[in-house]
């Protein structure tokens, strides 16, 4: 157990130190170029979280950095035929490669590359384009504390933060510009957030509450919700893929930790309430005699270990004229448990709230 301690602790302080690295080196350019980096990343970070099949970029016509047997820097040029690069074609898509591979190849051998000058610019894009999608393609949120249910849990998820006392002038990250016609004269409507919304790191996504009570509009923007914090880990995902060391960034360690927490708890909330509508639909059919030809299952759940929704599909009652009997459901359920608890795909935590949701089928029907 130390010794694997040991080895992240290690590997930790190597990203720490390459992320300083990186840092004081992009530092260390002239504005005008730190500028260009700037707008190169841009270019490349947006190509890569927006599923672009191809991106082109160029290379700074010249970089501050170290030459072999010379102490100070000195800025060097890059010749014009070593500048210009692109990754990627039309064909990726039909291919299902991933732009963001291919690019990180690209990088890989143009920073290994015996030219001082462009193994140290195209390392520099690579820190550019990473700083990018942290810094400025994800909202900034609040600063949040979560904490595990139990010890089967490996992510903190349930708020921990106390509300801070009421102020007079609500602010961006506590309220919400209400759409509509402005009137004149007057700034935007900002509608606050409910309390329980404000302990996570933004607000304008939290889709249940603490009770699994539906906040948003319908059940269709909560998934959208979900889907807009899955696209948000999605671009922390590929920023570390394409540096690592990104990970050791303050900032990137904040978006994380709040966003990962606020996905799990609200994406567990949606599967219990999407959970009781179809044990609600179930009874409601079974009462008007709808359910005597059979009935099969598509139970929607959170895995945490994937980060996504996933089904869970069993068959209730065989196709057929077979009278619907509640007790059917019930032994269907704990057959499925059975299943689930034995099931080695899944992570400990994902599996406890599959079982979770099963359970407001069996208690649902016992008594039915």
């Amino acid at each position: 157990m130390s010794e694997t301690k040991s080895k992240q602790t290690l590997l930790s302080d190597h990203l720490t130190d390459e992320y300083k690295r990186q840092r004081a080196l992009f530092s260390a350019q002239p504005a005008i170029i730190q500028r260009f980096l700037e707008a190169q990343g841009k270019q490349i970070a947006e190509a890569i979280v927006d599923g672009d099949s191809q991106i082109r970029f160029s290379l700074p016509d010249r970089i501050v950095c170290t030459l072999e047997n010379v102490e100070q820097p000195a800025l060097v040029t890059i010749p014009q035929n070593q500048r210009a690069y692109s990754a990627g074609s039309f064909m990726n898509r039909l291919h299902k490669m991933e732009l963001y591979k291919q690019l990180r190849h690209l990088l890989a051998e143009l920073e290994q590359t015996p030219d001082r000058a462009v193994s140290v610019a195209a390392s520099l894009l690579r820190h550019a384009a990473v700083v990018h999608m942290v810094y400025n393609m994800l909202p900034a949120g609040r600063t949040v504390t979560y904490k595990i249910e139990d010890e089967e849990e490996t992510i903190p998820s349930i708020p921990d933060n106390a509300l801070e006392p009421e102020s007079a002038i609500t602010a961006g990250t506590d309220a919400i510009a209400e759409d509509g016609k402005k009137e004149e004269g007057r700034g935007e409507l900002l509608v606050p957030f409910v309390p329980y919304a404000r302990k996570f790191f933004l607000p304008q996504w939290v889709a249940f509450n603490e009770n699994g009570d539906l906040l948003a509009k319908s059940v269709e923007e909560a998934e959208a919700h979900i889907k807009s914090m899955q696209r948000f880990m999605e671009a922390l995902f590929l920023a570390v893929a394409l540096a690592p060391y990104i990970s050791a960034d303050d900032e990137y360690a904040k978006k994380r930790y709040g966003m990962l927490g606020q996905l799990v708890n609200q994406a567990r909330a949606l599967a219990i309430y999407q959970t009781k509508e179809i044990i609600a639909h179930i009874k409601e059919r079974a009462a008007s005699g709808n359910l005597n030809r059979g009935l099969s299952l598509s139970l929607p759940f959170f895995d945490d270990q994937e980060l996504r929704v996933d089904i869970t599909k069993f068959e209730v009652i065989p196709a057929g004229r077979i009278m619907f009997v509640p007790a059917f459901v019930v032994r269907a359920v704990r057959q499925e448990e059975m299943k689930v608890s034995q099931d080695t795909r899944l992570n400990p935590s994902t599996r406890k709230h599959l079982l979770h949701l099963l359970e407001f089928f069996e208690k649902a029907f016992e008594t039915a």
